[in-house]
């Protein structure tokens, strides 16, 4: 494309975004000194490369996903968010506990995108202090998981066979000397030299805590937080199509590729921004997710990010995503320290 094509394409996408209308060559060339009939031209060829399309029969334009990542890559401007003293928004993310903090955060973004707003929250430690067996009836023993911040994790495990206090303390004993800072799927792969020397029963004893621990951390990175879902239910593009709408809540309640793109977001450095249509990790073409990591001294522990339409103010969002991301950072900092 030379110039010429970007800039009225760059007004195209900012003239849709504000009115949600198509956008004619009539349009365009009151903001130009160019003639309609030159528009119409340059609208053709945009048209021919796929960067915007006529909805139905209508004479004007609208972009397109692949019109959409020119845009947000090559001719999107992005000023830094400007924190007013009113907004006071470093008090809308106490240093209290990690969970509040995300809870607020996830809160935060929907509020200032008027979007849905979502914190995959910390990963939990991966590795544990120590460890304790604590008989609870014939055939229940209660699992306490303590982890290098002081962390307290309980897991109750169904048993074959009734143990002796002697018998769990053993088994405690025997998990902290030669375990205790380890993740449990290091001590997954090392359990069977281990406990070659031990009965059999205490084994699966072990076994059974080993599995309830992995379960405990597979269960917590999958935790996430979405607040403000009914935002988009006053979008009138994303309530035009019903079945549309239903499989973005269905989006929603499954969670699964949620999860799988912030996971993906999470190794990636900044702001990242998926649109549908564009990139295949977010399953709906007229949604856009933009995310950013967080992190604790230096170390990624988490995303998160605004989902709404395509059809959104990026330059205002993507400041808000990546200021927030840093307010967390903070927050949970804080709260380590």
């Amino acid at each position: 494309m030379d110039e010429r094509a970007k800039i009225l394409l760059k007004a195209l996408i900012e003239r849709y975004i504000a009115d949600g209308q198509p956008v004619g060559s009539r349009t365009l060339s009151k903001l130009f000194d160019l003639s309609a009939a030159t528009i119409r031209n340059v609208m053709s060829d945009l048209e021919d490369l796929g960067l915007i399309h006529s909805p139905h029969t209508s004479a004007g334009r609208v972009p397109t996903p692949r019109g959409y990542r020119l845009f947000v890559d090559t001719l999107l401007t992005v000023q830094p968010y400007e924190i007013s003293p009113a907004t006071r928004i470093q008090e809308m993310l106490p240093a209290a506990e990690p969970g509040r903090a995300v809870t607020a955060a996830a809160t935060l973004l929907s509020n200032l995108s008027q979007f849905a707003g979502v914190v995959l929250t910390p990963k939990r430690a991966q590795v544990f202090r120590h460890i304790e067996f604590i008989r609870l009836s014939d055939k229940r023993v209660l699992l306490i998981i303590v982890t290098p911040d002081g962390d307290v994790q309980n897991r109750i495990l169904f048993v074959s066979r009734e143990f002796t206090e002697v018998e769990l303390l053993e088994a405690s004993n025997f998990f902290n000397q030669h375990f205790a800072g380890k993740s449990f799927q290091a001590v997954r792969l090392a359990i069977a030299d281990e406990l070659s020397s031990l009965q059999s029963d205490i084994s699966r004893l072990m076994q059974a805590a080993v599995e309830a621990g992995t379960n405990a951390d597979n269960a917590e990175d999958d935790a996430m937080v979405i607040s403000g879902e009914n935002k988009l239910l006053e979008i009138s593009e994303m309530t035009a199509d019903m079945d549309r709408l239903r499989r973005l809540f269905a989006l929603f309640e499954q969670k699964t590729d949620l999860l799988h793109l912030l996971d993906v977001s999470s190794r990636a450095q900044g702001v990242q921004i998926y649109i549908g249509g564009d990139s295949k990790l977010v399953p709906l073409e007229d949604v856009t997710v933009i995310t950013a990591p967080y992190s604790v001294d230096g170390t990624v522990i988490g995303t998160l990010g605004v989902i709404g339409p395509t059809r959104m103010a990026y330059e205002r969002v993507i400041p808000i995503v990546d200021i927030t991301a840093r307010l967390l950072s903070n927050a949970l900092g804080h709260q380590i320290s």
